[in-house]
């Protein structure tokens, strides 16, 4: 009994096979982060004075800085999600009431609204607390992280609420009425259906987001916090050398934001289906 002879696919039809490109499998842009990742390593160590020293005198404004990025994003996707479903509400004081937040707040530069979180609101609640007498507002002290942070996804919530809205608008509201037709209530027809493939259309704009969110955090130096960038310039005031100071902090930057991209591209590889 013979086999039989095993057919090959040729290359050329392969190729046309979503994913089953050569150039689809590996994204050549991380040996951008290898080759940024490799200058920043060979300053440290041909030149450890000033690069190490600088390194070592900043590493901890590094983690304050992944820090407040990370749980400021988390806490915008939720803030996001609730506002883009408020802007899409049909009840008529939320829709309202969402709207004014986005517009106001996209409306006001994101360093004023630090500034207004760190020393304006810790002055109104002392001030409240005196008039009503409570003793726990009227000594009240803010945090700078907090504060930070509060800041950050008060002014970023509202533009990733426009996000969700945009996303779950792309869906087509066949969706949505086959959903309720299965006797799913409006809130489960959002949950186990749109949203799932809004998530997937919106993942290029939240992975922007996320980016633009994590360069921002640079301007929570001026609210008290010890950042990167705050001890950088600590460290330049002290010693007088700003080229290799901000040099080495940019090429800190650098390396974050750029793995970050390649990470939200190998996300949205992963989640990519063809419409």
């Amino acid at each position: 009994m013979s086999t039989p002879d095993k057919t090959e696919i040729p290359q050329e039809e392969l190729d046309h096979i979503p994913g089953a490109e050569p150039q689809s499998r590996i994204d050549v842009w991380w040996w951008l982060v290898v080759l940024v990742v490799g200058i920043t390593a060979l300053l440290l160590i041909a030149w450890p004075d000033p690069f190490f020293n600088i390194f070592k005198f900043v590493q901890d404004g590094v983690a304050i800085t992944i820090t407040v990025t990370l749980v400021s994003f988390v806490l915008v996707l939720i803030v996001g999600m609730v506002g883009g479903l408020s802007r899409l509400s049909t009840n008529r004081f939320i829709y309202i009431i969402s709207t004014l937040y986005v517009e106001l707040v996209r409306g006001v530069p994101l360093l004023v609204q630090l500034i207004i979180w760190y020393f304006a609101v810790p002055v109104m609640i002392q001030a409240l607390g005196k008039a009503w007498g409570i003793p726990a507002l009227e000594g009240f002290q803010a945090d700078p992280v907090v504060m930070a942070i509060i800041g950050l996804v008060f002014c970023y919530g509202a533009y990733m609420s426009e996000i969700y809205r945009a996303g779950i608008q792309s869906i087509p509201k066949g969706q949505m009425e086959a959903a309720r037709s299965l006797g799913m209530t409006y809130l489960q027809a959002m949950h186990n259906v749109v949203l799932p493939q809004a998530v997937r259309v919106i993942l290029p704009p939240i992975g922007n987001e996320f980016i633009a969110l994590l360069k921002d955090s640079s301007l929570v130096s001026v609210v008290a916090v010890a950042d990167l960038t705050r001890r950088g310039r600590e460290y330049s005031s002290m010693h007088f050398d700003p080229i290799e100071v901000w040099a080495l902090v940019a090429l800190m930057y650098l390396i974050m934001t750029l793995f970050s991209a390649r990470l939200v591209n190998w996300i949205e590889k992963k989640t990519k289906f063809e419409r």
